[in-house]
C-alpha cells in the first residue's frame, strides 16, 4: 500500500549498498540486540510482552545511540505490524492526521500499525494532542523516542496512556564488541575491507563515543574507509589515522590503568593546592581524553567535603549543581559546569578538619565498645519507657537563654573527647569562634554548679 511521504517501511529491510555502517549493522532480532538487559533480558517484562504480542503504546527514553529506533523496528517485525517512522522535526498536525487516517483504514483489514515518532519531545502540545484519540481508540500503537525527560516534554494526557521505558547508554565494552563484530562481518559489516584493528583502537573509539553506538560506528567506518592498504593489501588501523578522522589529537589515556589514576590524582592535588590553572588543565585533559564526566563530578564532590569542608560550605552545593548541570545539557557545553566547579574548589579556603574528625570517630568506633545511648537522650515513647528512666534529665536547649545546656551527649567512656577542630580558614573561623563561645558557656555553667 502506498503511504506517500509516510510509506510503510519494512523493518526487516535488507542491507543495501551505500547505507551507513550503523544502519547496516542494526540488529534484526531481540537476540542480536545489545544492552538494556534489565528490560530485554530473558524473562524480563518488556521482552515477554514483545514475544507474546501484548504491547501497548510506549515511550522509549534514553541517550542518543542506545537503540531506541532499533528496538521499535524489532517490535514491529516481531509483531508483524506496519511500521511508520514519523519525524517530529519535519511533520505537523496535517501530516499527523493523514497518517492516522491511513492507519485507521489499515486496521479495518486486521493489520496493526506501529507509528514510531522520533524526538517526540519536539512536538508542541497541539501536535501531541492530535495523537490522543487514535491511541485511545487503538488505531495505532504509538512508540515515541526521546532524549529528554518525558515528565517535562510530553503532555500528561498522552504520557498517561504510554508506558515509559528508560534505556541506558551502552558501556564501552559493549560498543567495542559491536565494532569488533562489524570488523569481522563480511555481509553487513566491514569484513571485506581486509582491515586490522587492535583492541586499544576499538576501546579508544568506544570511549570517545560516550555510550552512543551510532557515533562509534560512524567513526569506525570513516577510519576503515580512510585507511590505505599496506603492501600486503591490509588496512592497519592506527592512532594517527584515527586522529586524522577525528581532526583532533588523541591524548594518552587509559581509563582502567595507571594514566587514569595519575590524572585524577593530579586534578585532586591541584585543587587541594589552590591552583586553579592546573586544575583546569588536568580537568580538560581527562574530559578531552574520554573520561566519564560523572566520574570527575563525583570526585569533586569528594574534594568539597575532604579538602574544603566547612571552610566553604557552599562548595558541596556547587559541585552537586555542576553534576546536575552536566546531566541536564550534556557534553560539550556541560564541561563548562565542571570547569566552574573545579575553579571554585581551587580558590575556596581549605580545611580537612571535617575529614580528620570523621577519621578519628571511625578509629574510636573500632577501639571502644559500642555503649548504649545515655538514658537522658532517649525518647520515652511509652509509659513503661518513661518509668525505666528514658528521657530523665534531658535538658531542652531552646528553654535556655543562650540555647546551650551543660548536658552531656557522648557516651560515658568518651566524655571530654574532641573530634572536630576547625581551622581559621574561611567560614570555619566563625565556626571556631562559636565553639569557643559554647565552651565558655559550659565553663560558666560548671562554675555556677561548683558554687552551689
Amino acid at each position: 500500500m502506498n503511504m506517500g511521504l509516510f510509506r510503510a517501511i519494512e523493518p526487516e529491510e535488507k542491507p543495501q549498498a551505500g547505507r551507513p555502517l550503523a544502519d547496516r549493522m542494526r540488529p534484526q532480532t531481540l537476540d542480536e540486540f545489545i544492552g538494556q538487559e534489565d528490560l530485554l533480558g530473558p524473562g524480563k517484562p518488556l521482552r515477554t510482552q514483545i514475544e507474546r504480542d501484548e504491547l501497548g503504546s510506549m515511550l522509549l527514553w534514553g541517550p542518543p545511540g542506545c537503540g531506541k529506533t532499533t528496538l521499535a523496528r524489532i517490535i514491529a517485525k516481531r509483531t508483524r505490524s506496519e511500521f511508520l517512522p514519523f519525524s517530529a522535526v519535519l511533520s505537523g498536525i496535517k501530516e499527523i492526521k493523514e497518517v492516522m487516517a491511513k492507519a485507521q483504514a489499515v486496521r479495518r483489514y486486521g493489520q496493526r500499525t506501529i507509528v514510531f515518532v522520533d524526538e517526540v519531545h519536539r512536538f508542541n502540545r497541539a501536535q501531541q494532542d492530535a495523537f490522543l484519540p487514535h491511541v485511545e481508540a487503538g488505531n495505532i500503537l504509538l512508540i515515541g523516542a526521546t532524549t529528554e525527560n518525558p515528565s517535562f516534554e510530553v503532555i500528561a494526557p498522552l504520557l498517561s496512556r504510554m508506558k515509559v521505558y528508560v534505556l541506558r547508554a551502552l558501556s564501552e565494552q559493549q560498543i567495542a564488541g559491536l565494532l569488533r563484530h562489524a570488523l569481522e562481518d563480511t555481509e553487513r559489516g566491514l569484513g571485506k575491507e581486509n582491515a586490522e584493528a587492535s583492541d586499544a583502537i576499538l576501546d579508544r573509539i568506544a570511549v570517545l563515543a560516550n555510550g552512543d553506538a551510532r557515533a562509534a560506528y560512524n567513526t569506525f567506518e570513516a577510519l576503515v574507509l580512510g585507511t590505505h592498504p599496506d603492501a600486503q593489501g591490509k588496512k592497519i588501523l592506527s592512532d594517527q589515522r584515527l586522529e586524522d578522522v577525528l581532526q583532533k589529537k588523541l591524548l594518552p589515556y587509559d581509563k582502567n590503568r595507571e594514566e587514569h589514576y595519575n590524572l585524577i590524582s593530579a586534578l585532586h592535588k591541584s585543587v587541594r593546592n589552590s591552583d586553579a590553572d592546573a586544575a583546569l588543565y588536568w580537568l580538560a585533559r581527562m574530559l578531552e581524553s574520554g573520561e566519564d564526566p560523572l566520574y570527575i563530578a563525583r570526585r569533586m564532590v569528594r574534594m568539597a567535603s575532604e579538602d574544603i569542608g566547612l571552610a566553604e560550605p557552599g562548595a558541596l552545593a556547587v559541585t552537586i549543581a555542576a553534576k546536575e548541570a552536566f546531566d541536564f545539557i550534556g557534553p560539550p557545553e556541560g564541561f563548562l559546569a565542571l570547569a566552574q566547579a573545579a575553579v571554585y574548589l581551587s580558590l575556596a579556603p581549605k580545611s580537612n578538619a571535617l575529614y580528620t574528625a570523621y577519621g578519628e570517630v571511625h578509629e574510636d568506633l573500632q577501639s571502644t565498645i559500642a555503649e548504649p545511648v545515655p538514658l537522658h537522650l532517649r525518647n520515652a515513647v511509652t509509659g513503661l519507657l518513661g518509668h525505666l528512666g528514658y528521657g530523665k534529665g534531658y535538658q531542652y536547649a531552646h528553654n535556655t537563654e543562650e540555647k546551650v545546656t551543660d548536658m552531656t551527649c557522648l557516651p560515658e567512656s568518651l566524655l571530654g573527647r574532641s573530634f572536630y577542630k576547625p581551622t581559621d580558614q574561611g567560614f570555619e573561623a566563625r565556626i571556631r569562634q562559636r565553639m569557643e563561645e559554647i565552651r565558655r558557656i559550659h565553663s560558666r555553667s560548671q562554675a555556677k554548679k561548683d558554687e552551689e
